[in-house]
């Protein structure tokens, strides 16, 4: 199997379904709640080792019933945990989650715990397993000091990489150049481009300024519009792969960057990585939850050669 090197943050996802929001002050009834594995980082390893890839983690958890749910949760997968450092002082993270009963739709509040005292010197401590991998990937859940180090690392070494730049934070200059395949949405694209990103014509706009920065490849999600791909010599929407009714579009862009970073590591072409990883993305929202959500190899090639 080729191998996919993730770093990226584990949290606890608290997922509640509920028709709205509350206001502030204000209690509402649930229609259900389920705990599980979430965080960017984690998901997307899941998502690589089911799509089919060795996958290693570098990330931190807390001394806690979290990090025990993280730990069996790798055992369970067959995921390299070796470079997930435990933090006696700092609990693992959490994530609160409200998916909207009639769209699917999620609004979503994270706190990073230990992972978000991740150090450019626990980066440094995991080089092996950086060097080892044919595709490395990371994400703006973690520092992003120790994202461009991974980064760094990756490049000096020959590795292929993937940028997933969620959530949407300031990122310096330097960073750009470093990346490969830059991974937006479609509001996350246009935070880093400074102007609004709506549709091919927007995402076409926004592509050229980050391809301007130095980014490789810029891949910006659509939604069920399915994913642009621009880069010197391609310019291709991907269409989406539905696989059903939408029930919860959590964690759909950790599973496309999972399937994408598989793809990629296995020698496909971008535009062939974009359809896998649209797969990917496309089973993950017919079911619930992040983690649990993702879908085998089978499940994708099977959706795959469906009207080919």
């Amino acid at each position: 199997m080729p191998r996919v090197t993730v770093l990226g943050i584990f949290v606890a996802d608290l997922a509640f379904r509920a028709g709205r929001l509350p206001a502030m002050g204000e209690t509402i009834l649930g229609a259900d709640f389920r705990l599980g594995p979430g965080g960017k980082g984690s998901n997307q390893a899941i998502a690589a080792r089911r799509a089919g890839a060795e996958v290693s983690l570098i990330s931190r958890l807390g001394a806690d019933a979290f990090g025990r749910l993280a730990r069996e949760t790798y055992r369970a997968e067959g995921i390299d945990d070796g470079r997930v450092a435990e933090d006696p002082e700092r609990g693992t993270g959490a994530a609160f989650i409200l998916v909207q009963e009639a769209t699917g739709e999620n609004a979503i509040i994270v706190t990073m715990g230990a992972a978000g005292a991740l150090t450019e010197a626990d980066v440094d401590a995991a080089e092996d397993a950086i060097r080892g991998a044919a595709v490395f990937a990371t994400n703006c859940e973690v520092p992003v000091p120790v994202a461009r180090r991974g980064l760094e690392l990756a490049r000096r070494h020959g590795v292929a990489t993937i940028l997933n730049p969620a959530p949407a934070v300031p990122l310096p200059d330097e960073i750009f150049p470093l990346v490969d395949f830059l991974t937006p949405n479609e509001s996350e694209a246009a935070a880093l481009v400074g102007f609004p990103v709506e549709g091919a014509a927007g995402a076409e706009a926004a592509a050229d300024a980050l391809r301007a920065k130095g980014v490789g490849t810029a891949v910006i999600t659509l939604g069920a519009a399915g994913a642009l791909v621009v880069s010197a010599s391609v310019r291709r929407i991907v269409p989406a792969r539905p696989a059903g009714p939408v029930l919860d579009t959590t964690g759909a862009g950790d599973a496309f960057n999972g399937g994408f970073a598989v793809a990629l590591a296995e020698g496909r072409p971008p535009v062939e990585a974009a359809r896998f990883g649209c797969a990917v993305a496309g089973i993950s929202v017919t079911r619930h939850g992040t983690a649990p959500s993702m879908p085998s190899r089978e499940e994708v090639e099977a959706l795959l050669a469906q009207g080919t």
